[in-house]
């Protein structure tokens, strides 16, 4: 047991290492009520004792990490301590009774997907391991629709209520999530090396087609888990509007994403590709990939 545990380490990589170790860090911000002897709904209704205990908490992590490590690796950590801040901020009001219930889980899911975008890219590829891996900068449109979904969710919340208590669609949108990243997760563990968050455009030698595993399934499958994962997040926060604009939005990209990509593995691969792209489905509603006149 202790040279697996070595050997995952070692796989890992310095940078893997410092990550997990500061998002950790980060979401002990959850263990503050029980350090405190306060309820579990600390960030419901927090006083001004429980906002100093956040404020200080943040403080003095951010320290350690500056005394930990250097330059570089405080780079990857503060990034990773702020998921882990997050996620930790996301138990709390999932463990509360606070009207922000669901926004708990929505923290949570939102923090928890970036993060382990980076450590699964670091434990398969550490090749293409860098700051982009967290997919924090992904694009101006993605930013601007996850803004688009917190105020939608604070306005309604304002004006009906009463939408934002239903259990158990927001349930529905957090089981939704957890097979939408778990798709995903298990698609870029099955590429192995062969996965990478930009398409690539020239073929490496370790470069191969996967058809096992989750890719039998769907030609691509971590686009599918992506877009199950991005409209369960807005079926999660029971935005009406976010949830048909997250859809269509998704739908078009992952359309022209796929076209792209499929270009580059039929040049890649030739026939293959192609037998395997008649056998198996994209795995996305309407999207066949990119047409090959005969």
């Amino acid at each position: 047991m202790m040279a697996a545990a070595a050997g995952w380490r070692g796989r890992l990589g310095r940078e893997g290492r410092a990550s997990l170790a500061a998002f950790l860090l980060g979401a002990s911000v959850s263990a503050l009520p029980a350090a405190l002897g306060s309820p579990a709904a600390l960030l419901g209704s927090p006083g001004l004792r429980g906002r100093m205990a956040i404020a200080l908490h943040a403080a003095g992590v951010n320290a350690a990490l500056l005394l930990l490590y250097p330059r570089p690796l405080y780079k990857i950590a503060v990034r990773a301590c702020f998921l882990g801040f997050a996620f930790g901020c996301g138990l709390l009001l999932s463990a509360g009774r606070s009207a922000w219930r669901h926004f708990g889980w929505y923290m949570c899911s939102l923090s928890l997907f970036h993060y382990s975008e980076y450590l699964v890219t670091a434990i398969n590829n550490p090749r293409s391991l860098s700051l982009d891996s967290f997919l924090l900068n992904h694009s101006f449109e993605y930013n601007l629709a996850a803004l688009s979904s917190w105020v939608e969710f604070t306005l309604e919340k304002i004006l009906f209520p009463e939408l934002k208590q239903i259990t158990w669609l927001s349930t529905v949108g957090l089981l939704m999530v957890i097979f939408g990243d778990c798709l995903r997760k298990a698609a870029m563990l099955t590429a192995g090396s062969n996965f990478n968050h930009i398409v690539q455009n020239e073929k490496s030698d370790t470069h191969t087609l996967v058809t096992s595993g989750v890719y039998g399934w769907f030609r691509h499958p971590s686009y599918v888990g992506w877009f199950y994962w991005s409209i369960g997040t807005q079926v999660l926060l029971c935005n009406p509007i976010c949830v048909v604009g997250y859809a269509l939005a998704s739908w078009r990209f992952f359309r022209e994403r796929i076209e792209e990509e499929e270009i580059t593995l039929i040049h890649f691969f030739g026939e293959e590709y192609l037998e395997y792209k008649r056998k198996v489905p994209s795995g996305l509603p309407f999207i066949k990939g990119v047409k090959v006149e005969l």
